[in-house]
């Protein structure tokens, strides 16, 4: 004789699981938007790898650049952040035009250059130096508002470990021992 209790107790944990796994996710969601959370932004769509040849900080035609997709995708994300902070952020950009462009699109207000966000890609001697210097300008920093930090994906995976796609939204917060948790990512779209 068969029995099926052991079915029925394998739905019900499946069950279980799925509504806890839910409402961790809402618990989640809802941290993400927090006054005090850093949000680190990868910059929006800009096809390619790394920069081209002749790469010159002040012309962004030497640089690789945001696509339609990419503005487009900055809109949204500016829409999402608009809808759901609680708190008009300090956005600081990194120097490259494609971030820098990312930030105005998102329409959070004025955008402040910040070149320790700039990308180490080409130069990965500076990785260790430069993340050290951005959490010491994080620490430094008055975290009673948001803050958006646009950037690049080598930045924001220096710092946390994480590897975020375009137009993706690492949020972090400090800890009481003096680091940072990753409290969530946020979707492109």
């Amino acid at each position: 004789m068969r029995s099926y209790i052991p079915l029925f107790i394998c739905v019900s944990f499946l069950i279980t699981d799925v509504s806890s796994a839910d409402s961790s996710r809402k618990k989640t969601e809802a941290t993400l938007h927090n006054t005090d959370n850093i949000y680190l932004l990868r910059h929006a769509l800009a096809p390619g790898i790394g920069d081209p040849e002749h790469f010159n900080i002040n012309d962004c035609h030497t640089q690789r650049n945001l696509s339609e997709e990419g503005r487009s995708q900055a809109v949204r994300i500016g829409k999402k952040l608009r809808n759901n902070l609680k708190k008009i952020p300090h956005v600081f950009s990194s120097q490259w035009c494609r971030c820098k462009e990312t930030a105005q699109i998102l329409d959070l207000g004025t955008v402040t250059e910040l070149p320790i966000l700039n990308s180490f890609f080409e130069n990965f001697h500076l990785k260790d130096r430069q993340t050290t210097q951005l959490k010491d300008w994080l620490f430094q920093h008055n975290n009673k508002m948001p803050i958006i930090l646009v950037t690049h994906q080598v930045n924001i995976t220096a710092l946390t470990e994480v590897y975020p796609s375009s137009g993706e939204i690492v949020v972090i917060r400090m800890t009481n021992l003096g680091g940072f948790k990753v409290v969530g990512r946020i979707p492109p779209d």
